[in-house]
């Protein structure tokens, strides 16, 4: 099995210019939104609709896999192949933390869940949100009001 952990491991297996852009990217845009800070609310939402490349690859995965069974099954049993490979793609995945989709996706700039909440976070203080903490009239107030901005 590979070291890399879960959090790291598409990165860790993404082309370096790739990355270089998926960051690049989330960099512009926030430049353009601490000019545009009454935005942020709707970038927030976005960012929260956003799928990240764990949840494109299992939608992916199910919905090749089940319309391989399905034309398995009615058209041609041949086409029972395609959920075998698919299956072996997740898995491989699941252990390798790669697969033969996921430099085509991550080239569509799927982005992992760290990455989209790293934007999250950024935007959030961009916002203002975390300049309440220094407020907070003791440790305990303040780490309760980090966990239910991180929540937003």
């Amino acid at each position: 099995m590979n070291s890399t952990s879960t959090l790291n491991r598409v990165p860790a297996h993404t082309d370096e210019d790739v990355s270089r852009r998926i960051r690049d990217e989330m960099e512009q845009r926030l430049a353009y939104y601490a000019a545009h800070g009454d935005e942020i609310a709707d970038r927030l939402e976005e960012l929260n609709r956003e799928w990240d490349i764990e949840r494109t690859l299992e939608a992916s995965a199910s919905t090749l896999a089940f319309a391989g069974v399905v034309l398995g099954s009615v058209v041609d049993r041949r086409w029972l192949a395609l959920p075998a490979l698919v299956t072996a793609f997740l898995l491989q995945h699941a252990v390798q933390g790669w697969c033969p989709p996921l430099p085509i996706l991550r080239r569509m700039g799927f982005r992992t869940a760290d990455e989209i909440n790293e934007e999250r976070f950024a935007l959030k203080a961009l916002r203002g949100d975390f300049d309440r903490l220094h407020r907070a009239g003791n440790k305990l107030a303040a780490i309760w009001r980090a966990v239910s901005i991180a929540r937003v």
